[in-house]
């Protein structure tokens, strides 16, 4: 898959990739590392823990392992915090390691450099097994897609697949119903993404759907939460 992956940098500086065969990039290009943040880690993990100050270990499942950037800032997030996180990701096509090794992210904020080295782990970690990666993160990573992957209970949930109009058939009703399934009660589904049809398919499922102020670049984003 390497051959069709071109390494580009966002408007924030960050890192992302050019998958030449869907003419789609991996991230927002007005900015990776604002866009995972802003969706993943703001709206996500941070609004969860707000509703569940108590409850430990979070436990994590995304759609799309990708350049590992919303793993990454997930392992800083529970080590600043110092909270545990399960972390269950799937990918079918990893990435070689001569483009992983490239990735800038902790070169963007000086806060978080000393992080810089666990982005290199989690992509050389083994896959289809848990491993530790840091005291506050262990990790599962799985070379499957979603329609075969078997999942675990989880609280929060990071649908970071691409766009539905480049692979619609990762959006599909039963596949969010797969997901939605496993997420416990309480939890959340959060995702850039913001069709009308997507919310209609989540509220269908029973989840209590919002739509966000998008990342920068993008007006809005949804978050589904299962009553």
């Amino acid at each position: 898959m390497s051959e069709k992956l071109t390494l580009i940098v966002t408007e924030d500086g960050s890192h992302s990739l050019y998958h030449e065969s869907l003419k789609e990039t991996y991230h927002s290009f007005h900015g990776a590392f604002k866009e995972s943040i802003h969706v993943f880690m703001l709206y996500g993990l941070d609004a969860w823990l707000m509703r569940n100050p108590q409850k430990k270990p979070i436990r994590i499942f995304e759609v799309g392992f990708g350049t590992g950037l919303n793993a990454w800032l997930t392992l800083v997030w529970a080590e600043q915090n110092q909270i545990p996180v399960l972390y269950h990701t799937i990918e079918p096509f990893p990435l070689d390691e001569e483009i992983y090794s490239q990735l800038n992210y902790g070169d963007i904020d000086d806060g978080i450099f000393h992080y810089k080295p666990y982005l290199q782990r989690l992509h050389k970690a083994n896959w289809n097994e848990g491993v530790v990666i840091s005291e506050y993160f262990n990790m599962k990573k799985e070379q499957t897609t979603l329609e075969e992957v078997r999942l675990y209970p989880s609280d929060v949930v990071f649908f970071d697949a691409f766009a539905p109009s480049k692979q619609p058939e990762l959006w599909t009703k039963d596949l969010l119903e797969k997901v939605s399934q496993q997420l416990n009660h309480g939890g959340a589904l959060t995702t850039y993404c913001a069709t009308g049809e997507l919310k209609r398919n989540l509220r269908e499922l029973g989840l209590t759907v919002e739509t966000l102020p998008g990342p920068p670049g993008k007006k809005e984003m949804t978050r589904a939460w299962k009553p």
